[in-house]
């Protein structure tokens, strides 16, 4: 067949199957249904209107629930990067979004919280509202009590620092030392070590020169010393002064070594305090000068008052306890007051050293401190032959209270606690410092640190390097700012402790394998800048100031066993 007709008759049959399947469609298309068409999607539900701030939001939008850049989610207004319920920055406020300028209730730390939002250019809100918060840096608890007390707490629960409303501050140690400050009105500070005795100071003038009576009570004894203002960046500076000087000879017999090594018994080995600190002192077992002599004696004096310090504050918990369980006995109707025992006074031995240990009191330490001993030893001795050419003292007159300042700007003086002569210093008393992390430690009376620096910053400290340290305080080799103030203080009490160590060694000297100093060089004279007569209302100042710390500690206790975050509202 002819190609052509065959393609043409496949063609015509292609064009009459269409014709019939046409109507089909065509009646398909006529009965479907067509689609409903789709419902246009809701519109969003129009934002809540926000509450009018109170003077307008922050700089950078409004201060609701939204993340902010490079933070966490806010709550009510935190700043960009920061949240805004814990932890804000110094100088923020991370709960309810102070407005800009606003200040905080309370100067925080770096790293620690702030309670309430300040208004612009003033503070806001109630302050000190009571009530428990972590700390952001350091673990631990900040604690404001409804009197307006704010304490901190360390990561172990442990009290470290207190701010009372009426103005005093306690630091506690982690072996339970206690340190309660007081400034007093018209300058001068009452300052107690704990129940075991403290100071009163007041300032006067003497020949035109600005002074400082300081009157110690201790072991139910009043005694005073005097101390010389010397002015520097804008404050004053107290340094001890001598009551008395010994010949200038004994003085060179002290600082000389001796002919020959002389074996010491200090008759320590049954006292609780030298078994306790086992683990961080050992005296020498020979003495080959005066000088390494008065070292052991000034480290080992110190170390007997801050156990001494230990026990009084454990014997005062115990009467505390004792009282409050008379109390809650004679409370209860049918309670058994004898079943309730005595709680017993203790202090932590678990410091006793491992068989074979090493005393953390290193011999590199100890022989910084009796290079200190020499450089004192020096300055007394010219300061004894000056002594000695001037007119004999009178009898010793009593501190005049009077201004401090005569008027103008006096001359600087450095103080001793920034002479590069004396680097080297003794913790004598209890410090919260911080580390250069953020976290707090302790420093307690035994302590070393050494001075890293010359010149205080804005705060007026200084770095110091720990040199030595005991369980639970500030690592060896932790560096702190501690306060001029406090530098001076821990050198006034070790020149103290020197003249106490001098006094004990010239009535031994010539004795019990001891050398016999020069004849006649033991013999003293006062000097009348030194005389002093004691404050003698001490005791029931110290009294009372102890009373109000006892009463603050117990509230910051009560509402520390909060939870964090309760009791703020």
């Amino acid at each position: 067949m002819n190609p052509r007709k065959s393609m043409a008759i496949v063609q015509r049959i292609l064009l009459v199957l269409a014709l019939i399947a046409l109507p089909g469609v065509a009646m398909a298309q006529k009965n479907k249904a067509p689609s409903a068409p789709k419902a246009p999607a809701a519109k969003p539900a129009a934002p809540a209107a926000k509450p009018a701030a109170p003077g307008g939001a922050r700089p950078g939008g409004a201060t609701n629930t939204g993340t902010r850049p490079g933070g966490t989610t806010g709550t009510t207004g935190a700043r960009t990067g920061t949240t805004g319920t814990t932890g804000a920055r110094t100088g923020t406020t991370g709960t309810t979004g102070a407005k800009t300028g606003g200040a905080t209730n309370t100067s925080a730390r770096t790293g620690g919280t702030t309670n309430t939002a300040g208004k612009t250019g003033a503070t806001g809100g109630a302050a000190n509202k009571p009530g428990v918060t972590n700390n952001a840096r350091g673990g631990g608890k900040t604690v404001t009590t409804k009197s307006g007390t704010t304490a901190r707490t360390d990561a172990h629960g442990r009290v470290t620092s207190i701010h009372t409303a009426s103005g005093a501050t306690i630091n506690r140690a982690p072996n339970g030392s206690r340190r309660v400050e007081t400034r007093l009105n018209g300058g001068g500070r009452l300052v107690s070590n704990g129940h075991r005795g403290g100071y009163a100071e007041h300032p006067y003038n003497r020949g035109g020169r600005p002074y400082m009576r300081r009157t110690y009570y201790y072991h139910g004894h009043a005694y005073a010393y005097g101390y010389r203002g010397r002015y520097y960046h804008g404050g004053y500076y107290y340094g001890y002064v001598n009551p008395y000087y010994y010949n200038p000879g004994f003085y060179g017999w002290a600082y000389n070594p001796w002919a020959a090594p002389v074996a010491w018994s200090w008759g320590w080995g049954a006292a609780p305090w030298y078994g306790y600190y086992g683990y961080y002192f050992n005296p020498y077992p020979v003495y080959a000068s005066a000088a390494l002599w008065m070292t052991d004696y000034i480290v080992a004096a110190s170390l007997q008052e801050s156990y001494e310090a230990q026990v009084a504050n454990a014997n005062a918990a115990a009467a505390n306890a004792n009282a409050a369980a008379a109390n809650a006995n004679a409370a209860a109707a049918n309670a058994n007051a004898a079943s309730a025992g005595p709680a017993q006074a203790s202090v932590d031995n678990s410091a006793a050293p491992a068989v074979g240990s090493s005393p953390a009191l290193t011999p590199e330490v100890k022989e910084a401190i009796a290079e200190e001993v020499k450089a004192q030893l020096a300055a007394e001795k010219d300061a004894a032959a000056a002594n000695a050419s001037a007119p004999a003292a009178t009898a010793a007159p009593a501190a005049q209270t009077a201004s401090a300042t005569t008027g103008g700007t006096p001359p600087e003086e450095v103080p001793e606690a920034l002479d590069p002569n004396h680097r080297t210093f003794i913790v004598n008393t209890v410090l919260t410092e911080t580390a250069a992390d953020g976290s707090e430690c302790a420093l307690s009376s035994g302590d070393v640190v050494t001075r890293i620096e010359d010149t205080p910053d804005a705060n007026a400290s200084v770095k110091v390097l720990v040199s030595s340290s005991q369980k639970s305080d500030c690592h060896s080799g932790t560096q702190v700012a501690v306060k001029v103030d406090d530098l001076q203080d821990m050198h006034n009490h070790f020149r103290e402790q020197l003249d106490n160590g001098l006094k004990e060694l010239a009535s031994k000297q010539g004795t019990a394998g001891l050398p016999a100093a020069p004849a006649g060089s033991t013999t003293t004279k006062p000097n009348p800048d030194g005389q002093v007569q004691p404050d003698l209302t001490v005791q029931q100042q110290l009294q009372s100031q102890e009373a109000d710390a006892d009463k603050a500690e117990a509230e910051v206790n009560q509402e520390a066993a909060q939870p964090a975050g309760q009791g703020n509202d």
